[in-house]
């Protein structure tokens, strides 16, 4: 059955497109909800009319995807996961691991439309994952992988602060320089 998308619908069409349906999938999901109507010369006249309103829709969709695209390409993901000493990660980042970070990070993006080379990351490295946006815009993230060993070594040694001196260290140096100083004497 033909049918004219009144809305947006998920893998199916945006709204003003003609598609071929089956007739119950028509009937019993997409007509009750209003999503579509059917295809006669009565609605096409009726989508003729709203053609502008829906090119304006499609044209901002497109000018937030272009800005969208600009801020994920800019923006890098660091991810800490466990891994062993050969790098090969316990577990795997997928693309629902990459979803949930870049949410984090204000960026809600459906995990179905990042695409991970190999499908997923099992090693720590440097990756490139990329993000399907609106039509045939995608926007390429980079994702650095490491171990949660090495970020911990990399905590350490940034925070470890000089020996802090205490009263029972200024002691033992008073000792060793009293005990210098009488050996030498003798």
């Amino acid at each position: 059955m033909k049918v004219i998308l009144n809305q947006d619908v998920k893998y199916l069409g945006e709204e003003g497109d003609v598609k071929v349906v089956a007739n119950g999938y028509a009937r019993n999901y997409l007509f009750p909800r209003n999503l579509a109507l059917p295809y006669n010369d009565m609605t096409v006249a009726y989508f003729e009319g709203r053609k502008e309103e829906i090119e304006a829709r499609k044209e901002q969709k497109r000018k937030d995807s272009a800005s969208l695209k600009e801020k994920l390409e800019a923006f890098t993901i660091e991810l800490t996961m466990p891994a062993g000493a050969n790098g090969k990660l316990y577990g795997a980042v997928t693309n629902q691991t990459i979803a949930d970070e870049l949410l984090k990070n204000g960026f809600e993006i459906e995990r179905k439309r990042i695409e991970i080379p190999g499908m997923t990351i099992k090693s720590v490295g440097k990756y490139h994952a990329i993000v399907r946006l609106y039509e045939a815009a995608t926007a390429e993230i980079v994702v650095i992988v490491s171990s949660q060993e090495e970020a911990a070594k990399k905590a350490a040694a940034a925070t470890e602060p000089a020996a802090p001196v205490t009263e029972q260290t200024t002691e033992k140096k008073k000792k060793a320089d009293t005990e210098v100083t009488e050996t030498a004497e003798a």
